[in-house]
Formats: C-alpha cells, structure tokens, sequence
C-alpha cells in the first residue's frame, strides 16, 4: 500500500512579495491564475521567479501581471526566444475585475501581488487590494516583529 508523502506549507510557495507585506494595509486579497508559456512553467518549477517591483494592470476588462521576472532556463528556452519581464495575462472572473478596477480608481488604493504558488497542478497569483503606510506605521509593524521574536526567545529558554 502506497503512502502519501506529508507536504509542507512552504512546499508550494514559488516566489513571495516580502516588501509588500512591509510596505502596504492589505485590505483584501484574490486568488488568480495565470496565462503562461511552457518554459515558463518549467522555470517556476525550478523556482526562477520574482515579484519584486510587481503590479497590477487593469485595462479593457483584463487583468495584467507587470514587471514580474521569470528567469528562463538555458535547457527548456533553447528553441524559444525567451522574454523574462513579459507582461502576463491574470485570469479572474469579470466581477473580480470589476471589483479590482474600482478600486484602484479610489485615492490611495493599488493592487499588487503577493505570492506565486501551486494549487495541485496549477500556479496561481494572490493578489491584495492595498493602501500605502506611512512611516509610523512601517516603524510600529517593525516594533511588533522584534518584540514577537523577542517574546519567542524568552518562552524558549524559559523551558
């Protein structure tokens, strides 16, 4: 009898957006597939990619990933002309677009990626509708991980 192999949760992360945590309010957050190529794929399974300077474009009732990075392998891209920084097509239901496109209309608001994942055999964006902090508030968030940790450190050698 074959046993399942435990996964981790970390195992399906492909690439993360560490900065927009930091920078923004996450408001509220979609789940998204994405249109990709072959080589693509594969790159990601390899884990060659970045949300790094990310955003979302809203145009003509379409949803686009810009300036994402997705560094191609030298075996799977030998007969492709690879383009790493294309911008790719996020595919959403249209009320999810809609509901994206107002507000982004609103003073203060962006949407922006969050992680790159697998859901089964699929990679999948998760995105947030956010607002910008202000510097009290990056400065409060940064207090508040080193006491957690600080806290974590004490409850360790407390044992």
């Amino acid at each position: 009898m074959a046993t399942k192999k435990a996964k981790k949760a970390g195992d399906n992360v492909i690439a993360l957006n560490k900065k927009a945590r930091f920078e923004y309010h996450i408001e509220e957050t979609f789940e998204a597939g994405l249109a990709l190529a072959g080589w693509e794929v594969k790159s990601m399974r390899a884990g060659k990619a970045q949300l790094t300077d990310t955003y979302i474009l809203v145009k003509d009732g379409e949803a686009w990933l810009l300036g994402s990075h997705v560094m191609p392998l030298n075996t799977a891209s030998t007969h492709v002309v690879a383009d790493p920084t294309r911008t790719r097509k996020l595919l959403l239901h249209r009320k999810e677009i809609a509901r994206i496109f107002s507000r982004t209309q609103d003073k203060g608001h962006t949407c922006v990626p969050l992680r790159l994942y697998w859901k089964k055999n699929l990679i999948k964006c998760e995105l947030a509708l956010v607002t910008g902090k202000k510097l009290h508030d990056k400065r409060a968030t940064e207090k508040a991980r080193d006491w957690d940790r600080q806290k974590a450190r004490i409850m360790r050698e407390n044992r």
